[in-house]
């Protein structure tokens, strides 16, 4: 078992390492200028992942569609896992990878984005909802770790952080989910106010 001071400085060090990482940087903020560009124009931004990934998109559609640093008019985000009846019919009647599919479908447009949180890149229900994201003319923002997994081939932008360690993906996807929450915010409302 690893020590508080032994997983306090394994998180410091991949945040370190993401911070010397220009690229992720660099698609950290075109996801937030993606993001403005998109509300914009009217689109939305849908959310998906399992488990821990599923809080962080809830936790991502929340800062968006209540608020973060300052009131302002909410933007539309939805997590695709957040209605169970959904859930659990599309489940039973068809498959648990089909799930976020078929929310997707019922619901997202062209000019819309996805943000699917994995941190192996290689679940199938985030798998099926990028490819269906892709078909419907959907953006998508992969979250994933380090390798970016299958994920990556569906990616518009790809956030991979620089671990492969459950927990310290989890955290810096919660780092960039707050960056790109305050980059939107303000972008979009500063002069409001």
């Amino acid at each position: 078992m690893r020590t508080v001071e032994e997983i306090l400085s394994e998180t410091i060090a991949v945040k370190s390492r993401a911070l010397r990482n220009q690229p992720l940087l660099d698609n950290v903020r075109a996801v937030g200028d993606r993001l403005v560009a998109g509300y914009r124009a009217g689109a939305r931004v849908f959310m998906c992942g399992n488990g821990g990934s599923a809080a962080d998109a809830q936790h991502f559609a929340a800062e968006l569609t209540g608020h973060f640093i300052f009131d302002r008019p909410p933007l539309g985000a939805e997590a695709l896992h957040g209605n169970s009846s959904h859930l659990t019919a599309v489940a039973n009647d068809y498959d648990y990878d089909t799930v976020f599919a078929r929310a997707l479908e019922g619901s997202a447009r062209p000019g819309d984005t996805l943000v699917a949180i994995s941190t192996s890149g290689n679940s199938a229900n985030v798998l099926r909802a990028a490819a269906t994201a892709r078909e419907l003319g959907v953006t998508v923002v992969a979250m994933t770790g380090e390798t970016g997994g299958k994920l990556a081939a569906f990616a518009d932008f790809l956030i991979n952080v620089p671990s492969s360690d459950t927990g310290r993906i989890q955290e810096l996807h919660i780092v960039f989910i707050h960056a790109i929450s305050e980059h939107v915010e303000h972008t979009l409302f500063a002069t409001q106010q």
